[in-house]
């Protein structure tokens, strides 16, 4: 029997606006993914290593602060320090259009902006994820 894909759902920063992380973390969990939901405020090393010592496949960072660009290239830099480039990293929030070339280029995988289905951030994970990490 596989293991579930396990999700770690992030809040960097210093926005405290939860409702849209919240909602994707019962998403993905509603349909049979593993999810730990960090809460609020997380700095990018404690995401990382939250995110090491749960061995997630995936991390979700919502942000809404504006301060995507560091905190993106914090959490993907420290996740390389780690040895874990296999971790995909996505995000959601308010994140500019110009911008998502650029996190992309860094290692994002993919941002889910406002109005995306949930059961289109679920398809995404479930392809993404290595078969034969499961």
């Amino acid at each position: 029997m596989s293991r579930k894909i396990r999700v770690l759902i992030a809040k960097p920063g210093l926005d405290g606006h939860d409702r849209g992380a919240k909602v994707v973390a019962r998403a993905l969990r509603d349909a049979g993914m593993e999810v730990i939901y960090t809460g609020l405020h997380q700095t990018p090393e404690m995401i990382v290593e939250t995110a090491v010592q749960e061995d997630v496949d995936v991390i979700g960072l919502s942000l809404l602060s504006g301060a995507h660009m560091t905190l993106f290239t914090d959490v993907i830099s420290l996740l390389k320090e780690k040895g874990m480039e296999d971790v995909i990293v996505v995000g959601g929030g308010i994140i500019p259009d110009e911008d998502i070339p650029k996190l992309k280029k860094i290692g994002v995988a993919e941002i889910f902006g406002p109005g995306t289905l949930v059961e289109d951030i679920v398809s995404f994970i479930e392809k993404h994820v290595k078969r034969e990490d499961r």
